[in-house]
């Protein structure tokens, strides 16, 4: 399953982007869709979740200012980024986690990151 990644760009802070993770290939399952970010100097950190059965969960630092959602159709995940601070500026990376075979073992796959510059 590979992944593709797209929406970063430079904003100025209190702005907004939108990122988009589209996957692609063979697979029975999505079991959750998840962006992670990475900032300079910095561990990779979870941004926000989204699950097969709609539930979502969001590190403390977005919550409120970013909504993950996903399309069942075209198999992509959107992190809308509302309010964007300065310190939101990383390489965000979108993740999957899916079956092959309905009960089958999970597998992960990772996309290419996409930078999120923010300007104060």
């Amino acid at each position: 399953v590979q992944l593709q990644a797209s929406g970063g760009g430079l904003v100025q802070a209190g702005g907004s982007l939108a990122l988009n993770c589209t996957a692609s290939g063979t697979f029975a399952k999505i079991n959750s869709m998840v962006w992670h970010r990475q900032a300079s100097g910095k561990e990779r950190e979870l941004v926000a979740r989204i699950t097969s059965d709609g539930s979502t969960n969001y590190a403390d630092s977005v919550q409120g200012r970013f909504t993950i959602s996903r399309d069942y159709d075209k198999v992509t995940a959107l992190l809308q980024m509302n309010s964007l601070k300065p310190e939101d500026t990383a390489v965000y990376y979108c993740n999957i986690n899916y079956v092959l075979d309905i009960g089958g073992l999970p597998f992960g796959s990772w996309g290419h990151g996409t930078l999120v510059t923010v300007s104060s």
